[in-house]
Parts: structure tokens; C-alpha cells; sequence
């Protein structure tokens, strides 16, 4: 057998890609934007993060730290839960805790108009190594 040195050119060279014809979609019709949703959750956000801040304010009180982290440090949720009712808050808060640390998350209340909550907070903190 003879061995040649090169091979033949492929005549008309093949494309380095295979072309495809992608379809161009249609376009797309959008309804009007209505902002009046965003709007109420902007609002309602607002009021989760003033609520967040009566909530780190009296955290901060160290007797009332104590009592909540000493209840926690004990598994004790309910007294936790009570501590943290007795802020008087006006929104809905679900604490959960482990040894390190403990997330409070705000949940906007519903009304009638708008009966699934539209905003959460979440305020994680460390209190642990």
C-alpha cells in the first residue's frame, strides 16, 4: 500500500459549524404594566423593616437578651415565643434558633383584599461560636 503525504482538499470546503435556521419567534404581546402590586409591597416592606427595627431595639436591652437567649439556650420555644409576643409587634414572627444563632422572620399580615402575604423578613443573627 502506498501512503501519501497529504490528503485531497474536500471540494467546496465544509463549514467549520453546521448552519442552522433558527425560526424567529413571534413577537410577543406583554399586557400594560400595573404597579399597584408592587406598590402595596413596597409599602408593606416598609412596615416589615420598622417592625424589624422595634424588634433589634429591644433586643438590644440586655435583660431582655438574657431572658430570651437563657429560654433558648434550653429548647424552651414557647417561652422564647412568648418573649417576643410581649414586644407587640404588629406583624406575624416565626422564631427559630439553634445553638449559634436565631432568625426571626416577619411576615406581612393579610387583609381581605389581598389574602396571601405578599412580603418576609428575615433578620438572621448570630449569638454562638
Amino acid at each position: 500500500m502506498y501512503y501519501y503525504p497529504y490528503q485531497y482538499p474536500i471540494y467546496p470546503p465544509l463549514p467549520a459549524y453546521p448552519t442552522h435556521i433558527m425560526p424567529q419567534p413571534y413577537p410577543r404581546s406583554y399586557p400594560p404594566v400595573d404597579v399597584k402590586t408592587f406598590e402595596d409591597s413596597v409599602k408593606s416592606f416598609r412596615f416589615l423593616m420598622d417592625q424589624a427595627r422595634i424588634l433589634l431595639d429591644r433586643l438590644k436591652d440586655i435583660e431582655f437578651a438574657k431572658k430570651m437567649l437563657s429560654a433558648a439556650q434550653q429548647g424552651k420555644k414557647a417561652d422564647v415565643d412568648h418573649l417576643i409576643s410581649t414586644i407587640g409587634l404588629k406583624v406575624l414572627v416565626v422564631t427559630k434558633f439553634t445553638p449559634t444563632g436565631v432568625n426571626f422572620e416577619l411576615i406581612s399580615k393579610t387583609d381581605p383584599q389581598h389574602p396571601v402575604s405578599c412580603c418576609t423578613l428575615n433578620v438572621a443573627m448570630k449569638w454562638g461560636n
